[in-house]
């Protein structure tokens, strides 16, 4: 893998402060990339699980193409019929009551508004967030992203609020952490970062249990786990737990960026004109993106092709460097034998993209919804090859 911050003849004006995979892709084509040799890679890592329907889906390009050249933006000052139907779709597809939506533009932007409303609505000055989390690199957000402060990332002399991390799974120490300072608790379901680590239902249930007792706000953080990519249109669906609020971002728009909150209709009550705002969140090219997707996953019955195929990687690819599987659906973490990265690399010869993560044993897979059994197909064939002596 290439690292840097250095620059280059390609590159000399950017400032590449990301890892580079070391390909170059100039198109894609459903679940592939490829490249300007013609070179076509199974993409398994969506761009960071941001590409649901794939590359040159035609219901989404179409949408997209259609909105641009009719009206390419304009602002929430302007009542738009398209960003409303956005807002039913969405709100018909997470169900559990989360029937009130504000539009922005990114993962980290919804979490930031959902603390925000958080603190704002109970009038307190602690969130309880979980170990091994990330939630964004905005300042609230990052607030609650485990070891944040601890890795040098966070960039800002001191946290804007109070928070306490709890382990993952330990019900008690939850409960005895939650108290009346206690404004909101945030998790996300399926932890992505962290390797696709599936947290308990009993632990859920609890986390849903101790915030309602004490008047504290359940928010779920569903930018990497939603939209259909665990095999239900969001965790809170997959595990029957109503959030107070659910955030969601990445796949939501199939590429373009956008991010919503979506509440409980009691708590949107209490808000008046001004006090949320952003400027190109609810702008008409992402809008007509989400309806896409939305009706794309719906029409193609696309969270039973993600519960289908997701079986049969577990059941095809405990083979070669992985011992073990977990997480759900299209979120999922490979546990490896040899370190996570080598078998990446491995992987990437072969011609196909996966992830890594923070658990440097988990190899992490987040393809497109659309993704089929002939694809696992390579994927165990390559996994085979690769074994675990060669690395």
């Amino acid at each position: 893998m290439a690292h840097g911050t250095h620059t280059s003849a390609t590159g000399a004006h950017l400032d590449e402060v990301y890892q580079f995979f070391p390909i170059a892709p100039v198109r894609g084509d459903g679940v592939w990339l490829v490249e300007a040799s013609g070179r076509r890679i199974l993409d398994l890592y969506g761009g960071h699980a941001v590409a649901a329907l794939g590359y040159g889906h035609a219901k989404l390009v179409r949408a997209i193409a259609d909105q641009a050249a009719s009206m390419i933006f304009q602002s929430n000052a302007v009542k738009l019929e398209l960003r409303d139907r956005a807002a039913a779709l969405l709100a018909e597809f997470a169900g559990s009551g989360l029937t009130r939506v504000f539009f922005v533009n990114s993962g980290g932007e919804a979490n930031e508004n959902a603390l925000r409303l958080a603190f704002k609505l109970t009038g307190r000055r602690e969130v309880i967030a979980l170990e091994h989390s990330f939630h964004g690199r905005t300042a609230a957000a990052a607030a609650v992203s485990h070891g944040s402060v601890e890795k040098g990332w966070y960039g800002f002399p001191s946290a804007p609020f109070d928070v306490r991390f709890v382990p993952r799974d330990d019900v008690d120490v939850l409960a005895e952490a939650i108290g009346p300072d206690t404004a909101a608790v945030i998790l996300e379901p399926v932890q992505g970062l962290a390797g696709a680590y599936d947290l308990a239902p009993g632990f859920l249930a609890a986390a849903r249990t101790a915030t309602a007792a004490t008047g504290a706000l359940l928010i779920f953080d569903e930018v990497q786990s939603g939209m259909g990519r665990l095999g239900a249109p969001f965790g809170a669906n997959l595990y029957g737990i109503a959030p107070d609020i659910l955030t969601t971002a990445k796949g939501l728009a199939g590429g373009i960026p956008a991010g919503a909150m979506l509440m409980r209709p009691e708590l949107a009550r209490h808000l008046k004109p001004g006090d949320l705002g952003t400027t190109f969140g609810g702008g008409p090219v992402p809008m007509a993106a989400i309806c896409a997707v939305i009706e794309a996953i719906r029409d193609e019955r696309l969270l039973d092709n993600v519960r289908a195929v997701s079986a049969a990687i577990r059941a095809s690819c405990v083979t070669g460097p992985v011992e073990s599987i977990q997480g759900q659906g299209f979120l999922l973490g490979l546990r490896t034998t040899p370190r996570a990265a080598l078998v990446r690399d491995a992987l990437l010869k072969r011609d196909i993209l996966a992830g890594t993560s923070a658990d440097p044993h988990v190899l992490r897979l987040l393809p497109s919804l659309t993704l089929t059994r002939e694809h696992v197909e390579l994927l165990a064939s390559a996994l085979g090859e690769i074994g675990n002596a060669s690395l």
